[in-house]
């Protein structure tokens, strides 16, 4: 099992989940109660499921595609290890990894 590590966004309390290879990180957190919307439902038409990655374990992902960062450039609170948890499935190496929930969320694709 990987074992994935949830940060709240005040740093106040942290919450630990296990996947198995394969999983959706955004499954996983909501299934955990973590305040991720993920409204496209996993189709990257949204930033709803922007996290912070820990930066010492940001090299355990694969990097973030062009279409992933352009929904970030919607997302509020982002940062150098910022990326959307409907676009990481867990492998083996990201076994401890460490997701800090972001303290916004900004959805601008969601207004009119």
């Amino acid at each position: 099992m990987i074992r994935i590590r949830f940060i709240s966004a005040n740093g106040q309390s942290m919450s630990e989940v296990e996947g198995k290879p394969g999983d959706r990180l955004l499954d996983l957190a909501q299934a955990d109660d973590q305040p991720l919307e993920g409204t496209c439902e996993g189709q990257m038409a949204c930033s709803t499921c922007h996290v912070h990655v820990d930066a010492d374990d940001i090299a355990k992902l694969k990097p973030a595609t062009e279409m992933e960062e352009d929904m970030l450039d919607l997302a509020a609170d982002v940062g150098r290890y910022s990326r959307l948890a409907c676009q990481i499935f867990l492998t083996e190496e990201m076994d401890s990894l460490t997701v800090k929930i972001p303290g916004a969320v900004h959805n601008m694709q969601g207004r009119q």
